[in-house]
Protein backbone atom coordinates (compact mmCIF):
# COMPACT_ATOMS: atom_id res chain seq x y z
CA UNK A 1 0.00 0.00 0.00
CA UNK A 2 1.45 3.13 -1.04
CA UNK A 3 2.06 6.02 1.78
CA UNK A 4 -0.84 8.33 0.93
CA UNK A 5 -3.45 6.02 1.38
CA UNK A 6 -2.35 4.90 5.20
CA UNK A 7 -2.00 8.92 5.66
CA UNK A 8 -5.17 9.44 4.49
CA UNK A 9 -6.92 7.76 7.46
CA UNK A 10 -6.15 11.01 9.24
CA UNK A 11 -5.25 13.65 6.53
CA UNK A 12 -7.75 13.74 4.10
CA UNK A 13 -8.81 17.02 5.29
CA UNK A 14 -5.80 20.10 5.87
CA UNK A 15 -4.91 21.24 8.34
CA UNK A 16 -5.88 18.30 10.90
CA UNK A 17 -7.44 19.45 14.44
CA UNK A 18 -7.01 16.49 17.05
CA UNK A 19 -7.17 16.15 20.64
CA UNK A 20 -5.22 14.11 22.92
CA UNK A 21 -6.78 12.42 26.44
CA UNK A 22 -4.73 10.11 29.07
CA UNK A 23 -7.28 7.15 30.63
CA UNK A 24 -9.18 8.84 33.98
CA UNK A 25 -8.90 5.96 37.07
CA UNK A 26 -11.81 7.18 38.85
CA UNK A 27 -15.38 7.27 38.14
CA UNK A 28 -15.37 11.24 38.30
CA UNK A 29 -12.33 11.13 36.16
CA UNK A 30 -14.52 8.82 33.57
CA UNK A 31 -17.42 11.25 33.80
CA UNK A 32 -15.32 14.96 33.32
CA UNK A 33 -13.69 13.04 30.22
CA UNK A 34 -16.77 12.09 28.43
CA UNK A 35 -18.14 15.87 29.18
CA UNK A 36 -15.19 16.92 27.54
CA UNK A 37 -15.46 14.14 24.43
CA UNK A 38 -18.79 15.60 23.97
CA UNK A 39 -17.65 19.08 23.63
CA UNK A 40 -15.60 18.71 21.16
CA UNK A 41 -16.88 16.20 19.05
CA UNK A 42 -19.23 18.79 17.65
CA UNK A 43 -15.90 19.95 15.55
CA UNK A 44 -15.49 16.68 14.17
CA UNK A 45 -11.57 15.83 14.86
CA UNK A 46 -9.52 14.12 12.56
CA UNK A 47 -8.83 12.29 15.07
CA UNK A 48 -7.89 11.72 19.17
CA UNK A 49 -5.08 9.98 20.88
CA UNK A 50 -4.80 7.94 24.14
CA UNK A 51 -1.89 7.94 25.85
CA UNK A 52 -0.47 4.87 27.02
CA UNK A 53 1.26 4.97 31.17
CA UNK A 54 4.78 4.62 32.01
CA UNK A 55 5.89 1.27 31.15
CA UNK A 56 2.46 0.27 30.04
CA UNK A 57 0.67 1.17 33.57
CA UNK A 58 -2.31 2.77 31.88
CA UNK A 59 -2.73 -0.61 29.43
CA UNK A 60 -5.94 -1.89 30.15
CA UNK A 61 -7.41 1.67 31.03
CA UNK A 62 -6.26 3.05 27.27
CA UNK A 63 -7.63 0.38 25.76
CA UNK A 64 -11.18 1.06 27.18
CA UNK A 65 -11.11 4.75 26.37
CA UNK A 66 -10.08 3.62 22.77
CA UNK A 67 -13.00 1.61 22.96
CA UNK A 68 -15.25 3.88 23.49
CA UNK A 69 -13.67 6.71 21.32
CA UNK A 70 -14.39 4.52 18.61
CA UNK A 71 -17.48 3.34 19.34
CA UNK A 72 -18.55 7.03 18.69
CA UNK A 73 -17.51 7.33 15.59
CA UNK A 74 -13.85 8.86 16.23
CA UNK A 75 -10.88 7.99 14.69
CA UNK A 76 -8.82 7.05 17.85
CA UNK A 77 -4.96 6.62 18.02
CA UNK A 78 -3.69 4.95 20.67
CA UNK A 79 0.09 5.04 22.07
CA UNK A 80 1.91 2.13 22.13
CA UNK A 81 5.71 2.37 23.98
CA UNK A 82 8.69 0.58 23.99
CA UNK A 83 9.54 0.65 27.26
CA UNK A 84 8.33 -2.57 29.57
CA UNK A 85 7.15 -4.84 26.67
CA UNK A 86 8.23 -8.07 25.09
CA UNK A 87 7.60 -8.69 21.11
CA UNK A 88 4.45 -11.08 22.67
CA UNK A 89 3.37 -8.53 24.55
CA UNK A 90 2.92 -5.94 21.60
CA UNK A 91 1.64 -8.43 19.33
CA UNK A 92 -1.22 -8.86 22.10
CA UNK A 93 -1.50 -5.38 22.09
CA UNK A 94 -1.90 -4.71 18.21
CA UNK A 95 -4.54 -7.00 18.06
CA UNK A 96 -6.73 -5.81 20.94
CA UNK A 97 -5.86 -2.10 19.42
CA UNK A 98 -7.36 -3.58 15.76
CA UNK A 99 -10.45 -5.28 17.43
CA UNK A 100 -11.29 -2.34 18.99
CA UNK A 101 -11.57 -0.84 15.79
CA UNK A 102 -8.36 1.29 15.74
CA UNK A 103 -6.18 1.75 12.72
CA UNK A 104 -3.57 3.92 13.45
CA UNK A 105 -1.08 4.17 16.61
CA UNK A 106 1.29 6.42 18.04
CA UNK A 107 4.92 5.05 18.53
CA UNK A 108 6.74 5.99 21.12
CA UNK A 109 9.94 5.05 22.91
CA UNK A 110 8.44 6.18 26.09
CA UNK A 111 8.98 6.60 29.80
CA UNK A 112 10.24 4.08 32.22
CA UNK A 113 8.06 3.42 35.27
CA UNK A 114 8.14 6.47 37.90
CA UNK A 115 8.14 3.17 40.79
CA UNK A 116 9.37 0.05 40.94
CA UNK A 117 12.82 -1.70 39.60
CA UNK A 118 13.63 -0.76 35.69
CA UNK A 119 15.88 -2.73 33.52
CA UNK A 120 15.93 -1.39 30.26
CA UNK A 121 17.84 -4.52 29.14
CA UNK A 122 14.97 -6.44 29.41
CA UNK A 123 12.59 -4.44 26.62
CA UNK A 124 12.29 -6.03 23.32
CA UNK A 125 12.69 -2.90 21.48
CA UNK A 126 15.28 0.17 22.18
CA UNK A 127 13.80 2.58 20.17
CA UNK A 128 10.74 3.94 18.80
CA UNK A 129 12.31 3.38 15.19
CA UNK A 130 12.73 -0.89 16.03
CA UNK A 131 9.13 -0.72 16.98
CA UNK A 132 7.99 1.07 13.68
CA UNK A 133 9.91 -1.58 11.78
CA UNK A 134 8.40 -4.56 14.30
CA UNK A 135 4.89 -3.53 13.65
CA UNK A 136 5.30 -3.20 9.59
CA UNK A 137 6.80 -6.49 9.45
CA UNK A 138 4.17 -8.09 11.82
CA UNK A 139 1.40 -5.98 9.29
CA UNK A 140 3.15 -7.97 6.63
CA UNK A 141 2.50 -11.26 8.43
CA UNK A 142 -1.01 -10.67 9.48
CA UNK A 143 -1.79 -9.91 6.10
CA UNK A 144 -3.76 -6.92 7.34
CA UNK A 145 -6.60 -5.55 4.69
CA UNK A 146 -5.13 -1.99 5.47
CA UNK A 147 -1.97 -0.65 6.83
CA UNK A 148 -1.98 1.08 9.85
CA UNK A 149 -1.55 4.44 10.05
CA UNK A 150 2.11 5.38 12.47
CA UNK A 151 2.66 8.23 14.18
CA UNK A 152 5.95 9.40 16.05
CA UNK A 153 7.01 11.77 17.99
CA UNK A 154 8.90 15.29 16.73
CA UNK A 155 11.07 17.64 19.30
CA UNK A 156 10.75 21.29 17.77
CA UNK A 157 13.11 22.39 20.60
CA UNK A 158 15.63 18.92 20.43
CA UNK A 159 14.83 16.05 22.98
CA UNK A 160 16.26 16.37 25.83
CA UNK A 161 17.83 13.38 25.98
CA UNK A 162 19.99 14.36 22.97
CA UNK A 163 23.27 15.89 23.30
CA UNK A 164 23.41 16.49 19.34
CA UNK A 165 21.02 18.53 17.63
CA UNK A 166 22.37 16.90 13.66
CA UNK A 167 22.39 13.13 15.30
CA UNK A 168 19.20 13.84 16.54
CA UNK A 169 17.48 14.11 13.11
CA UNK A 170 19.45 11.09 11.98
CA UNK A 171 17.21 9.35 14.51
CA UNK A 172 14.12 10.72 13.51
CA UNK A 173 14.91 10.12 9.94
CA UNK A 174 15.54 6.54 10.70
CA UNK A 175 11.93 6.53 12.17
CA UNK A 176 9.84 7.31 8.92
CA UNK A 177 12.48 4.82 6.80
CA UNK A 178 11.30 2.06 8.91
CA UNK A 179 7.72 2.85 7.85
CA UNK A 180 6.26 5.60 10.27
CA UNK A 181 3.55 7.90 8.10
CA UNK A 182 3.12 11.58 10.37
CA UNK A 183 5.47 13.47 12.99
CA UNK A 184 3.32 14.82 16.02
CA UNK A 185 5.73 17.05 17.79
CA UNK A 186 6.13 17.55 21.59
CA UNK A 187 4.09 20.70 22.97
CA UNK A 188 6.38 24.07 22.27
CA UNK A 189 5.54 28.10 22.75
CA UNK A 190 7.54 29.34 20.69
CA UNK A 191 6.48 29.07 16.96
CA UNK A 192 9.95 30.14 15.53
CA UNK A 193 11.06 27.03 16.86
CA UNK A 194 8.32 24.69 14.90
CA UNK A 195 8.66 26.29 12.05
CA UNK A 196 12.79 26.08 12.10
CA UNK A 197 12.35 21.87 12.94
CA UNK A 198 9.74 22.20 9.72
CA UNK A 199 12.50 23.37 7.52
CA UNK A 200 15.11 21.27 9.06
CA UNK A 201 12.76 18.41 8.41
CA UNK A 202 12.48 19.02 4.85
CA UNK A 203 15.87 19.39 4.33
CA UNK A 204 16.57 15.84 5.71
CA UNK A 205 14.39 14.49 3.01
CA UNK A 206 11.36 14.49 5.33
CA UNK A 207 7.58 14.90 3.47
CA UNK A 208 5.20 13.38 5.99
CA UNK A 209 2.73 15.47 8.05
CA UNK A 210 4.28 17.61 10.87
CA UNK A 211 1.42 18.17 13.60
CA UNK A 212 1.93 20.89 16.00
CA UNK A 213 1.54 19.81 19.95
CA UNK A 214 -0.26 23.01 21.20
CA UNK A 215 -1.14 22.94 25.02
CA UNK A 216 -2.19 26.52 26.61
CA UNK A 217 -1.21 27.84 30.19
CA UNK A 218 -4.13 27.91 32.33
CA UNK A 219 -2.16 28.12 35.42
CA UNK A 220 0.29 28.53 37.21
CA UNK A 221 0.71 24.74 38.64
CA UNK A 222 -0.03 23.36 35.38
CA UNK A 223 2.84 25.75 33.96
CA UNK A 224 4.92 24.30 36.12
CA UNK A 225 4.14 20.23 35.54
CA UNK A 226 4.36 21.11 31.81
CA UNK A 227 8.02 22.15 32.29
CA UNK A 228 8.18 18.68 34.24
CA UNK A 229 6.76 16.50 32.22
CA UNK A 230 7.77 18.03 28.61
CA UNK A 231 11.60 18.84 29.73
CA UNK A 232 13.83 21.19 27.54
CA UNK A 233 10.40 23.39 26.51
CA UNK A 234 11.63 26.66 26.37
CA UNK A 235 8.94 28.99 28.12
CA UNK A 236 9.30 32.56 26.31
CA UNK A 237 10.06 35.69 28.24
CA UNK A 238 6.32 37.36 26.70
CA UNK A 239 4.51 34.20 27.83
CA UNK A 240 6.37 34.45 31.43
CA UNK A 241 5.77 38.60 31.31
CA UNK A 242 2.16 37.97 30.79
CA UNK A 243 2.01 35.33 33.76
CA UNK A 244 3.81 37.91 35.65
CA UNK A 245 1.51 40.83 35.32
CA UNK A 246 -1.38 38.59 36.22
CA UNK A 247 -0.44 38.81 39.77
CA UNK A 248 -1.53 35.70 40.40
CA UNK A 249 -5.12 36.28 39.47
CA UNK A 250 -6.20 32.67 38.40
CA UNK A 251 -9.14 33.40 36.01
CA UNK A 252 -6.61 36.24 34.31
CA UNK A 253 -4.00 33.61 33.82
CA UNK A 254 -6.07 31.25 32.66
CA UNK A 255 -7.46 33.87 30.22
CA UNK A 256 -3.47 35.06 29.21
CA UNK A 257 -2.72 31.47 28.32
CA UNK A 258 -6.11 30.70 26.44
CA UNK A 259 -5.08 34.01 24.17
CA UNK A 260 -1.56 33.39 24.17
CA UNK A 261 -2.24 29.44 22.52
CA UNK A 262 -4.95 31.28 20.32
CA UNK A 263 -1.96 33.81 18.98
CA UNK A 264 0.42 30.91 18.70
CA UNK A 265 -2.81 28.41 16.68
CA UNK A 266 -3.35 31.55 14.20
CA UNK A 267 0.42 32.24 13.28
CA UNK A 268 0.96 28.29 12.39
CA UNK A 269 -2.79 28.68 10.40
CA UNK A 270 -1.54 31.29 8.37
CA UNK A 271 2.21 29.03 7.76
CA UNK A 272 -0.08 26.18 6.45
CA UNK A 273 0.78 24.26 9.19
CA UNK A 274 -0.45 20.26 8.31
CA UNK A 275 -2.50 20.22 11.60
CA UNK A 276 -2.99 21.19 15.30
CA UNK A 277 -2.51 18.63 18.05
CA UNK A 278 -4.34 20.15 21.42
CA UNK A 279 -2.36 18.25 24.97
CA UNK A 280 -6.49 18.92 26.82
CA UNK A 281 -5.15 17.55 30.05
CA UNK A 282 -8.95 15.97 29.96
CA UNK A 283 -10.73 19.68 29.93
CA UNK A 284 -12.40 21.29 26.94
CA UNK A 285 -12.64 24.73 28.09
CA UNK A 286 -9.25 26.02 27.07
CA UNK A 287 -9.53 24.33 23.64
CA UNK A 288 -13.34 25.39 22.80
CA UNK A 289 -11.98 29.08 23.26
CA UNK A 290 -9.07 28.30 21.41
CA UNK A 291 -11.57 27.54 18.48
CA UNK A 292 -13.56 30.23 19.03
CA UNK A 293 -10.91 33.03 19.06
CA UNK A 294 -9.95 31.29 15.43
CA UNK A 295 -13.10 32.03 14.46
CA UNK A 296 -14.37 28.38 14.65
CA UNK A 297 -18.08 28.13 16.31
CA UNK A 298 -18.69 24.69 14.66
CA UNK A 299 -17.29 21.97 12.32
CA UNK A 300 -18.94 23.97 9.27
CA UNK A 301 -16.22 26.67 10.00
CA UNK A 302 -13.50 24.39 10.20
CA UNK A 303 -14.53 22.60 7.21
CA UNK A 304 -14.57 25.84 5.28
CA UNK A 305 -10.94 27.02 6.46
CA UNK A 306 -9.81 23.52 4.77
CA UNK A 307 -12.01 24.34 1.52
CA UNK A 308 -10.05 27.60 1.26
CA UNK A 309 -7.16 26.45 1.70
CA UNK A 310 -7.22 23.94 -1.18
CA UNK A 311 -8.29 26.63 -3.34
CA UNK A 312 -5.45 28.52 -2.38
CA UNK A 313 -3.07 25.89 -2.86
CA UNK A 314 -4.45 24.69 -6.08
Amino acid sequence: MSESSSQSVLFDRTPSFSFEFFPPKTQEGAASLLDTVVKLQEFHPSFVSVTYGAGGGSRELTRAVVCDMQSRGIPTVPHLTCVGHTEAEIEDILHHYIAAGARAIMVLRGDPPRNGVYNPGQDAFRHAADLVRFIRAWEDRQRLPQRLTLGVAGFAEGHPDSRNRLREMDFLKAKLDEGADYICTQLFFDNHAFFDFRDRCRLMDIHVPIIAGIMPVTSISSMNRMAELSAGTNFPARLLKAMLRAGGDKQTIERLGINYASNQCGELLDADVDGIHFYTLNRSKATLEIYHNLGFNNYYDVDRLRMLNNIYKS
